[in-house]
Order: structure tokens, then C-alpha cells, then sequence
């Protein structure tokens, strides 16, 4: 499967652990995607980053998906 993977500088690493409106909109796109691809959030271990990874069977809709993703970690936790 098509994968896009983007790294979100963020203020606080250990914050994404709280952010319940992410959480939230990691849940809604899984759901979407279920059976045909993935979606993975997590913390660097060593930046201050953020790391947003999907997976889906065209290469657009893992984009269009990743770039929402990113557009809430970088409201709730940007640097």
C-alpha cells in the first residue's frame, strides 16, 4: 500500500499522549480506512516531533488523510 509518512515539529512531544481532539480524528480516519489501510500517531523518541504515518490503497486518499492529520497536531500540540 501506498504509505505517507510526515514529521510535525511540536512544542511538547509527551503532550500528544492528551490531546483528545487527535485522538479523536486518529479514531474518525482509522474508521475509514478500516480493512484497507492504517493510520499511526506517535511521539519521537528523541524530537520534538510528532510523527503521522497513513496507509491506503491510493496514494491521494493516504495523502488527503495524513495532511488532516497533520493539520491537528499542528493546532493542538504545534511548536
Amino acid at each position: 500500500l501506498p504509505q505517507v509518512l510526515v514529521n510535525v515539529e511540536v512544542a511538547d512531544r509527551d503532550s500528544v499522549e492528551h490531546a483528545e481532539p487527535l485522538w479523536a480524528a486518529v479514531d474518525e480516519a482509522s474508521a475509514k480506512l478500516e480493512g484497507r489501510g492504517r493510520v499511526l500517531v506517535r511521539p519521537s523518541g528523541t524530537e520534538s516531533l510528532v510523527r503521522v504515518m497513513v496507509e491506503a490503497p491510493e496514494r491521494e486518499e493516504a495523502e488527503r488523510v495524513c495532511e488532516e492529520l497533520v493539520g491537528v497536531v499542528r493546532s493542538e500540540l504545534g511548536a
